[in-house]
């Protein structure tokens, strides 16, 4: 059960874009951060430094049940605040008066605490500094960093103020500043750091989204382009020569038959032009190919080395290969995390292998099952080729393809 649920939770993992696995981990991060503040710097301070008396330890106990709500409250609206920040949605207004209310209840209880002797003075130092966290990170999104910085400091102020005042003790008004100031910068910082190295993924995965969108319009257009290049003057053509025919038609000349047999040519040659345009635009040469996806891979950041040539094979052979690399190409592209791509074409006992290996957690979205492989599968099988895919390695990922080709030439390892 344990090794399933653990492959389960792998499989997941992979199927996240890499936008989507960074802001994951950096939401577990602010959710763990403020417990673990809690613990370290609330809860065992309190169980060793607070007076036994039976005033302290209520006031004490009622700190620690006012800490962990903070933490509560703080993890609940750290998707809501994140979204704000990011653009996704808009953040309710009252949304941070929970957690503005609770530090302003563990703020009194530390000063009640102070003004009672019922801790040690450390104590009371680390409690005022774990509790301005929770709320800080969610603060420090919600509203622009003059805002933050300015009310931060104001609050700075007064919590050293009100300290000072419930026991007067030059070091210990200094340690409550610091601790106060350190709360307040650790929280903007984190928080800021975190949600504009995510912004900045995320901007890099709608771009990608985009170029990927642009070259599909790009060879949609190219298409058009060569179907207009093709039928736009046959067509006139035929228009002209099918209007003469009518007008020889009409007057009985016999030359309407003449005309109307070359419309029936220049339909034919067209039909003939038209299938090798699309021919063209199906077929995937191998060459061209390996080429295109070391540019692709290049420009998405991943090293591609490309060894062998694909000179010398036939035409069939050369397409099938070809499309073997373009799918491949794809699924690293959109299913791995890739850093490193290796593709190389041999010849190795009359056969043709092409490999194609990569480091992403997966070169696929399902581990080889997908509609694109099994597509490329029923591609090599029409010249009796196998194609296998599967991890290598821990988060390595290999597609090879074999094509047997008695007498091939042009290939070299």
């Amino acid at each position: 059960m344990v090794g399933r649920i653990r492959r389960w939770q792998q499989r997941h993992w992979r199927e996240r874009s890499k936008a989507e696995r960074v802001e994951l981990q950096t939401v577990v991060t602010w959710c763990s951060t403020p417990w673990m503040f809690s613990l370290s710097w609330v809860m065992w301070p309190l169980a060793e430094g607070l007076r036994h008396r039976p005033v302290p330890l209520l006031l004490g106990a009622l700190l620690a049940l006012v800490s962990a709500l903070q933490c509560a409250a703080a993890n609940r609206l750290v998707r809501p605040v994140l979204d704000h920040y990011l653009g996704r949605a808009e953040l309710p207004p009252r949304a941070l008066r929970g957690p503005a209310a609770l530090l302003g209840l563990a703020l009194l209880l530390g000063l009640v605490l102070t003004a009672l002797d019922g801790a040690a003075p450390i104590t009371l130092v680390l409690v005022n500094g774990a509790a301005l966290l929770p709320f800080g990170t969610l603060y420090a999104l919600a509203v622009p960093i003059r805002v933050y910085l300015r009310r931060s400091a104001a609050l700075t102020v007064l919590v050293t103020a009100a300290f000072a005042l419930a026991r007067p003790s030059g070091l210990g008004v200094l340690m409550t500043g610091v601790v106060a100031a350190f709360g307040a910068g650790v929280s903007l910082t984190a928080a800021r750091c975190g949600a504009w190295t995510l912004s900045v993924l995320w901007e890099a995965e709608r771009a990608r989204e985009i170029e990927a969108r642009l070259a599909v319009a790009e060879e949609r257009l190219r298409f058009g382009r060569d179907l207009h290049d093709v039928l736009g003057r046959n067509l006139a053509v035929i228009a002209l020569k099918s209007e003469l025919a009518v007008q020889l038609a009409r007057r009985g000349r016999p030359e309407a038959v003449e005309q109307m047999i070359e419309v029936q040519r220049i339909a034919q040659e067209s039909q003939r032009e038209v299938r090798a345009v699309v021919r063209g635009y199906r077929d995937a040469d191998l060459g061209a190919e390996l080429k295109g996806a070391q540019g692709v891979l290049a420009a998405a950041g991943i090293d591609c080395e490309v060894r062998g040539e694909a000179g010398g094979l036939p035409a069939e052979v050369q397409s099938t290969l070809g499309w073997v690399v373009r799918e491949a190409t794809t699924n690293v592209l959109r299913h791995g995390d890739a850093r490193r791509c290796a593709v190389r074409v041999q010849m190795l006992e009359g056969r043709v292998v092409l490999t194609v290996e990569n480091d992403g957690a997966s070169g696929t979205p399902d581990g080889g099952g997908g509609s694109g492989l099994a597509g490329l599968r029923e591609r090599l099988a029409v010249v009796d080729g196998t194609l296998e895919a599967g991890s290598v390695g821990e988060n390595g990922f290999r597609l090879v393809a074999e094509v047997p080709l008695a007498g091939a030439t042009g290939v070299t390892r």
